[in-house]
């Protein structure tokens, strides 16, 4: 469904793009995400698992920032993930501030029985684009995540004085 805001043709046309990008990424969301629950995760259970078999043990702060999430609630999520035996939180003996997050053996065997079904969910999902459609997908959507340079300069900025 398209704006009925009556502005500017330029403010229109962004406002219709955004609409269906939002509502393209909650459809797509949705689905993917009523598969990873049939195999008890949560998106962000997931994603954190996903970056730790991927990258290996990192700190929360670094999961948050590559997961685009608040340090809350990846404490949250690493909370429900080390009560599942599914990640270990470790204190660093040369810098007791930093808490290392590990998988578990019992994490690993999961997320290694997940991330193919995961992977070819969201390949699924992405049959109606072909190979170069992903491609531009793929190329938009990162340039769009790029956003307003000066914002991001100046959300980095703030969030590392405050981790400082």
């Amino acid at each position: 469904m398209p704006t009925h805001f009556a502005g500017s043709r330029k403010t229109v046309r962004a406002l219709n793009a955004f609409i269906n990008l939002v509502r393209a990424c909650d459809s797509v969301t949705g689905r993917i995400s009523l598969q990873l629950e049939a195999q008890g995760l949560t998106m962000g259970q997931f994603g954190v698992l996903e970056a730790l078999l991927h990258l290996g043990p990192m700190c929360q702060h670094a999961i948050a920032q590559k997961l685009l999430r608040s340090g809350g609630n990846i404490t949250l999520v690493v909370d429900n993930l080390e009560k599942h035996g599914w990640v270990r939180r470790e204190r660093q003996k040369d810098d007791r501030r930093m808490i290392m997050i590990h998988l578990t053996q019992q994490g690993r065997r999961l997320i290694e029985r997940v991330f193919p079904d995961h992977a070819s969910a969201i390949e699924r999902e992405f049959r109606n684009l072909g190979p170069r459609e992903q491609e531009v997908l793929r190329h938009l959507c990162r340039k769009l995540g790029r956003g307003n340079e000066r914002f991001d300069s100046q959300r980095r900025n703030k969030r590392e004085k405050q981790y400082a």
